[in-house]
């Protein structure tokens, strides 16, 4: 029986067995496929790769998570009055996308994200310095204004956007110029995944969205793939 929890494709269960068949499968067929496809596919990773930061990184020092009953966060999190216009325009000032991560008391997944994902430097460096991230409590009662001026609980807002897992994060566009007025998914920049795998996802989708490679190819799991080829050329080869 496959460990479901150890390919690297980094997604749980049988969903992440499924994943990493998958890309050994492409893996394997490369060597096989005429040499214009074998190109196309270097060409890709090739061109997703420009202008982006390395695929891999110093994981040490380790980076400690804030725990408080149960629930996890990172000391940088955006702390503000919870009016998502106003976060949205700090970020933007900052030269930084804007990110809501739903996560709730006693997930599984968001300590695994926590103490397990972000606790590494690269991945903590990375979306620290390209994010700003408003951390919302999927059951909470703190009032959140949400971009169309409305006024409602963090439960209520995590209904009305139709989360019904943690932890999700929603990123929005760069730019919601011409969307004054208006809210939910006309202002997110791609369809969300929820954060339940592993590091290597984790990073991949986050560095895809910083550089807007989705506007180019809205196909994640080809931009992760080509990733997953840089790191493994990384790796030392047998014998060295």
């Amino acid at each position: 029986m496959p460990d479901l929890h150890s390919d690297p494709i980094g997604m749980p269960g049988p969903v992440h067995y499924i994943g990493g068949m998958l890309k050994r499968r492409i893996l394997r067929a490369l060597a096989g496929l005429p040499l214009s496809m074998a190109l196309w596919f270097g060409l890709y990773a090739q061109a997703v790769a420009q202008s982006l930061p390395p695929p891999i990184g110093p994981e040490t020092p380790r980076v400690e998570a804030i725990e408080d009953d149960g629930h996890y966060r990172q000391s940088w999190f955006n702390v503000s009055f919870l009016d998502l216009r106003e976060d949205f325009n700090d970020a933007k000032a900052e030269g930084k996308r804007f990110a809501v991560i739903f996560e709730q008391q006693g997930c599984i997944y968001c300590k695994r994200m926590h103490t397990e994902v972000l606790s590494r430097k690269y991945i903590n460096d990375y979306v620290r310095e390209n994010f700003r991230v408003l951390q919302l409590n999927l059951w909470g009662a703190r009032e959140v204004t949400d971009f169309d001026g409305k006024r409602m609980s963090e439960k209520a807002l995590g209904e009305r956007w139709g989360v019904i897992f943690t932890p999700t994060v929603v990123f929005f566009k760069d730019d919601l110029t011409g969307l004054d007025g208006r809210w939910g998914r006309e202002l997110e920049a791609t369809e969300r995944l929820p954060l339940s795998f592993g590091a290597d996802t984790f990073y991949d989708l986050f560095v895809w969205v910083r550089h807007r490679v989705y506007e180019r190819d809205r196909n994640f799991q080809r931009f992760h793939i080509a990733r997953y080829g840089e790191r493994e050329a990384l790796k030392p080869t047998k014998g060295n």
